[in-house]
């Protein structure tokens, strides 16, 4: 019993014909080794340089918890100055971790530091996108964007280890209903076959990204990461062509994620008790089918 992990297609550079055929249309993941290479950010960004510039702000910390059914699914576990965070993640493991925090909002200057790959594609949505901070050990749980983006993550100051999966094996993946999560009741790295037999089988990709280090993960793909050393990211987001896909993203993030609040907000334990059995119940089912196809 095993899942059955493909590496992820790696290049040092890539041009816009071949990412489009290869990549951008087959919806693929790549892993662009030199797309920084003419970043500032790529030297510049360093931690000494960010506390320097953000080190008094005040940012929300997530860690490792199962989500409390009672709140939202972005509901931090602490807080604390970014500068003393940065400190934390330099000196010893930890779980803590920092979730879609905007630094480049309050030091616009680092605009000027990188580059959305408008090379290899349009449609690129964020003025001020995302930074994902983590200590060593901490992982992102198994998700997949509520937006349904493509998103190019890059990687700097130490190692990541990402686990992708299509978004067709969503239902194998016990994908907790009304959410873009897994049930957190397993280990992907290390599951338990037994108890969680649809995960039997499934076809994934890996990689192990450095600094400087670009990936490209498709609208929809399931992504799982585990920071092997105290690091951080930035992901650049870009819209699908799809107006399908543009329809789905804009049902999640109004009628479903209000659906699943109001239900979370008076029913609690006992609505995320039957989302987790329905979830195990459309996983053992797909798999009794055989799904996907």
């Amino acid at each position: 019993m095993s899942l059955k992990l493909a590496p992820i297609d790696i290049v040092d550079r890539i041009t816009k014909e071949d990412f489009i055929a290869n990549y951008l249309n087959p919806r693929k993941p790549l892993v662009i080794r030199k797309a920084t290479e003419t970043w500032p950010a790529l030297q510049k960004w360093t931690f000494d340089y960010l506390k320097e510039i953000v080190g008094d702000k005040t940012v929300p910390l997530y860690d490792s918890s199962k989500a409390d059914p009672s709140k939202p699914i972005n509901a931090a576990a602490a807080e604390m100055k970014f500068g003393d965070y940065i400190d934390l993640i330099q000196r010893e493991p930890t779980d803590l971790r920092i979730f879609l925090f905007d630094p480049i909002k309050y030091a616009p200057q680092l605009l000027d530091d990188y580059r959305s790959p408008t090379d290899l594609m349009g449609g690129f949505l964020d003025k001020y996108p995302n930074m994902f901070f983590g200590g060593k050990g901490s992982v992102t749980f198994l998700h997949f964007d509520i937006d349904l983006a493509h998103i190019f993550h890059t990687h700097f100051n130490g190692r990541k280890h990402v686990i992708l999966f299509d978004y067709k094996w969503k239902e194998r993946l016990y994908c907790i209903p009304f959410a873009t999560y897994a049930l957190e009741d397993y280990d992907i790295e290390n599951p338990d076959f037994k108890k969680f037999p649809a995960l039997n089988g499934i076809e994934g990709q890996e990689a192990f990204l450095e600094h400087g280090d670009t990936l490209f993960m498709p609208t929809g793909y399931w992504h799982w990461m585990k920071y092997l050393d105290g690091s951080f990211s930035i992901s650049l987001r870009a819209w699908d062509k799809s107006w399908a896909i543009k329809a789905k993203s804009l049902y999640n993030l109004t009628i479903q994620r209000k659906f699943d609040n109001v239900m979370k907000n008076n029913f609690r334990q006992k609505y995320m008790g039957w989302k987790e059995e329905l979830a195990i119940d459309r996983a053992e089912r797909a798999l009794a089918k055989g799904m996907p196809k």
